[in-house]
């Protein structure tokens, strides 16, 4: 963990992202979670920023994450929770925090069930389709926003 100036970027992984490099590699890639994890670590090189990486296939345990944990911005990949949860769009009214959703996939190219997010209109930006790169741009975006502040 880093001294106290530095700022908390929290990443949420939701359901199934532990599949990545195994589950349908056509949508989502052939990259692991670790590698991405990996590729999150390395992208923040500065001592001015701390990140916590998190995964979990429980919509429970996303809440407690973003309700429990003290950080300063959040990116989070809902996953299918992205469509369905809104308990995770509760929780995220609940702590005003800057949030970025971000997905590996163009959800507004898949099933039309998947084109729709309980989330979005309540994030400062939503990156999708872009695969690993989603997430690396969502971070860019952290580092930006939180540095201005």
């Amino acid at each position: 963990m880093g001294n106290s100036k530095q700022k908390k970027i929290l990443v949420i992984h939701g359901p199934n992202l532990h599949l990545l490099g195994k589950r349908e590699p056509g949508i989502y890639g052939n990259f692991s979670l670790d590698e991405l994890n990996n590729s999150l670590y390395n992208h923040i090189n500065s001592k001015e920023f701390d990140i916590e990486i998190f995964q979990t296939n429980s919509e429970g345990e996303i809440v407690e994450k973003i309700t429990k944990t003290c950080y300063d911005f959040l990116i989070i990949n809902p996953a299918a929770y992205t469509h369905t949860s809104v308990a995770i769009r509760d929780a995220l009214l609940g702590i005003n925090k800057p949030t970025i959703e971000v997905h590996i996939s163009n959800i507004f190219k898949r099933e039309e069930f998947r084109q729709k997010s309980l989330i979005s209109d309540v994030v400062i930006g939503v990156i999708c389709g872009l695969g690993k790169q989603s997430y690396l741009l969502g971070l860019e975006a952290a580092v930006v926003h939180l540095r201005k502040q």
